[in-house]
C-alpha cells in the first residue's frame, strides 16, 4: 500500500464513550452495585469494540469512565475525559436507579444514547425514564434503551433487542460525530443548473458540522500543466490503468471518432485527475517533496464534488474516470478505503453518498434515477413479463460519472453478490470488478473534451437502500430513504432496454420494498415522490441506521419505507405525536433546530 494513500488517523477518529452510572447512596446501597454496573459497561464496550469499525477498518475504540457515576462530581470527570480522550458518542448505562439530571451527560453536541438495564430488583427502569424526561426538558434529546424481556439482576447478557439498539444507535452517531470538523471540496460551481451544485455552505455548517472548501476547476488544470502530482506514482497508475481498464466499443461515429493518439491523451489526463483530486481532498506529503507544500496539506476532506459539465468538459477530458475510480474500495495502490466524490458537484448527493458510507464502511454507487420502467412498458418493449422481485417494475439507476466499479456486485458474502468494506475483499473480486467493467470513449457531443465512460450491469439479488437528501426552501433539508433490491434482468431484455438509453453507461435495475404507505404503493409512486434527478445507493438495508443519523442531526424524513419495529429515534420524538411518527419527526426536527445550531 503506497504511503501517498493518506487514510484518516485512527486517533484522531472519536471514540464511543460510556457512562456507568449508579445509585450515589453510600453505606451499603453504591457498595452492593459497583461491580455490576462497571461490569455491565465492560459487556456493552466489549459488544461494539466486536462489532464496529470505523471507515479505516479499526475498531471503533470505547472509552470507560474510571469510575461509576453517582453524582455530578464524577459525572464532570468523566466529561473530561471524554474531551481527552477525543469522545464523539455517549451511551450512559445502568442496572439500577440513580439521579437523573445530576448524572446525565449535558455535552449538548455529541448523540446520546441511555440503557436502562430492565430487571425488578433494581429500578434501572424507572432511572430511564426520569433521566429522558432530563434531556427532554432541557433539549438535549436522547435515544433510550429498553430491553423487552425482564432479566434476573445477575444477568449481564445483552438480549438480542438491546443488541441491535446499541448498534443502530452507535453506527448512526458514530457517522455523526465522523462528520463534524471535516471539509466537503466544491470543485467547480453549479453543474447544468442541478440544484444540489447549488451549493449551501450554511447546512453544512449547522446541520453536518462540516465546512465547504470552494476550488475553481482551474486548479486541477493548473495542476496537470505544472505537473503537480506524484512524479513517482503517475507512471504506475498510467500503466495499472493500461492492463486493467478493458476498452469496450466506441459509440461514436464519423467526424465524433477520436483518434487513437487523442484518447490515450484523454487517458493520461484522466489519471492525472484522479491523483490530484485525491490529493486536494487528503493531501500527500509527495507534494512537499516537490517543493509544492501548499498543495501537500489537502483540504481534509471526507466528500468532494466535480462540476464537470459544461465549463470543463467541452475542451477537458470529463471526470468519469476520477470519480469512478476515487470511489471504488481499489486502484493502482491496492485495496483501501473509498473515497466519496459526486459527479456534477452534487453536493446533497454527495452527503447521501456519505450517510450511506459511514454507516457502512462500503463503497457508494452515484446514480440517476432515470426511468420507471413498468412491467406493461417492459412487455411492450421487449415481449417480457417482469417476474420475481421485479414483477412491479423496475427503476433504471443508471449515470455517468461516480459509480464505484464495487457496484457492479461482482464481491460475494455467503454466496451473493455484495458489496464489502475494503478490508474484506479479496484480490479475486477486484480483479471480478475490473472484469465486469468496460471503459468507453465519452460521447462526443454530450462531452466535446473527450474522457471515457464506465460501463457495467449491477448483477441481482442485493439488498441496497436509495437514498437522497433535498433541500426546500422554507424547510430545509429533508430525506428520502427506499430499501429494495437489485435485479437482473435477461440479457436481451437488458440490452434492449440499456440501448433505449447511454448503453457507456453502469447501470443498476432497482426494485424498491413496497408498503401501505402513498410513496411507496407501488414502483410508480417512489419514482414520481423522488425528490431530485439522482440518488446514492449503499449496499444492505441501512434504513433504520439512516433514519436514526437523521434525527441526531434534525433532518426530517419524509419517504422511507423501513418498518415501524426498525424505526430508532430519541425518545423525546414520541413527544410530538406517536400516531403519525413521520409528521413527528418533521415536528421534532423543527423543534430541536440543527445539530450545531
Amino acid at each position: 500500500m503506497s504511503t501517498n494513500n493518506k487514510t484518516f488517523s485512527v486517533a484522531a477518529s472519536p471514540a464511543v464513550g460510556i457512562r456507568p452510572v449508579i445509585d450515589g447512596r453510600r453505606r451499603g446501597v453504591r457498595e452492593s452495585l459497583e461491580e455490576r454496573t462497571m461490569a455491565l459497561a465492560q459487556t456493552v464496550a466489549r459488544l461494539l469494540s466486536g462489532s464496529i469499525r470505523l471507515p479505516s477498518g479499526e475498531p471503533v475504540r470505547c472509552v470507560i469512565a474510571d469510575t461509576t457515576i453517582g453524582g455530578v462530581s464524577e459525572a464532570a470527570a468523566c466529561a473530561e475525559k471524554f474531551r481527552r480522550e477525543n469522545v464523539g458518542v455517549s451511551i450512559t448505562v445502568t442496572q439500577c436507579w440513580c439521579y437523573g439530571s445530576e448524572t446525565m451527560d449535558m455535552d449538548p453536541l455529541t448523540p446520546k444514547a441511555v440503557f436502562g438495564f430492565n430487571g425488578t430488583e433494581r429500578p434501572g427502569a424507572v432511572y430511564l425514564a426520569a433521566v429522558l424526561a432530563a434531556h427532554a426538558q432541557k433539549g438535549l434529546p436522547a435515544f433510550g434503551i429498553y430491553g423487552h424481556d425482564v432479566l434476573d439482576a445477575g444477568d449481564l447478557t445483552l438480549p438480542g433487542d438491546v443488541r441491535e439498539k446499541l448498534l443502530v444507535f452507535t453506527q448512526a452517531a458514530l457517522a455523526a460525530a465522523l462528520m463534524r470538523g471535516k471539509s466537503y471540496v466544491s470543485i467547480g460551481g453549479t453543474s447544468m443548473g442541478i440544484a444540489g451544485s447549488m451549493i449551501n455552505q450554511d447546512f453544512f455548517e449547522r446541520y453536518l458540522g462540516m465546512r465547504v472548501e470552494c476550488l475553481d476547476m482551474s486548479e486541477i488544470r493548473r495542476r496537470i500543466d505544472a505537473q503537480i502530482y506524484d512524479q513517482d506514482e503517475y507512471p504506475r497508475a498510467r500503466r495499472w490503468v493500461a492492463a486493467h481498464c478493458k476498452e469496450g466499443a466506441d459509440k461514436n461515429t464519423g467526424s465524433s471518432v477520436r483518434s487513437r493518439a487523442q484518447l490515450d491523451r484523454e487517458w493520461d489526463e484522466s489519471v492525472k485527475m484522479a491523483l490530484i483530486v485525491r490529493d486536494i481532498m487528503d493531501g500527500n506529503p509527495a507534494l512537499a517533496k516537490l517543493g509544492w507544500h501548499e498543495e501537500a496539506q489537502g483540504r481534509n476532506a471526507i466528500a468532494a464534488g466535480f462540476q464537470g459539465q459544461r465549463q470543463w468538459t467541452d475542451g477537458n477530458p470529463n471526470g468519469d474516470f476520477m470519480e469512478a475510480i476515487l470511489n471504488s474500495s481499489f486502484d493502482w495502490n491496492g485495496l483501501r478505503r473509498p473515497r466519496i466524490v459526486a459527479t456534477e458537484n452534487d453536493s446533497l448527493n454527495a452527503v447521501s453518498m456519505l450517510f450511506g458510507h459511514l454507516v457502512t464502511n462500503t463503497a457508494q454507487v452515484f446514480a440517476d434515477v432515470r426511468t420507471y420502467w413498468s412491467p406493461a412498458a417492459v412487455k411492450r418493449v421487449t415481449g417480457h413479463t417482469l417476474e420475481g422481485r421485479a414483477k412491479d417494475g423496475v427503476i433504471h439507476l443508471i449515470n455517468s460519472g461516480a459509480a464505484a466499479l464495487d457496484g457492479s456486485g461482482r464481491q460475494s458474502r455467503d454466496g451473493a453478490p455484495a458489496i464489502k468494506p475494503y478490508w474484506e475483499i479479496t484480490p479475486e473480486e477486484v480483479e471480478k470488478c475490473l472484469a465486469a467493467t468496460t471503459w468507453h470513449p465519452s460521447v462526443t457531443e454530450y462531452f466535446p473534451g473527450g474522457g471515457w465512460s464506465s460501463k457495467f450491469a449491477t448483477l441481482g439479488g442485493m439488498p441496497v437502500t436509495l437514498a437522497r437528501l433535498n433541500f426546500v426552501k422554507g424547510l430545509g433539508p429533508a430525506l428520502q430513504i427506499a430499501e429494495g433490491w437489485t435485479v437482473e434482468l435477461p440479457h436481451e431484455v437488458h440490452k434492449t432496454l440499456d440501448l433505449r438509453t447511454d448503453w457507456t453507461w453502469p447501470t443498476t435495475w432497482f426494485a424498491p420494498r413496497l408498503a401501505n404507505t402513498n410513496a411507496f404503493k407501488d414502483v410508480y409512486s417512489v419514482m414520481n415522490n423522488w425528490g431530485a434527478n439522482h440518488g446514492a445507493v449503499s449496499y444492505g438495508h441501512t434504513g433504520a441506521q439512516l433514519l436514526a443519523l437523521a434525527a441526531i442531526l434534525r433532518i426530517p424524513v419524509y419517504m422511507h419505507n423501513v418498518e415501524d419495529s426498525r424505526i430508532f429515534r430519541p425518545a423525546v420524538w414520541s413527544s410530538f405525536g406517536t400516531a403519525c411518527p413521520e409528521s413527528a419527526d418533521f415536528r421534532a426536527c423543527a423543534n430541536f433546530g440543527a445539530l450545531y445550531g
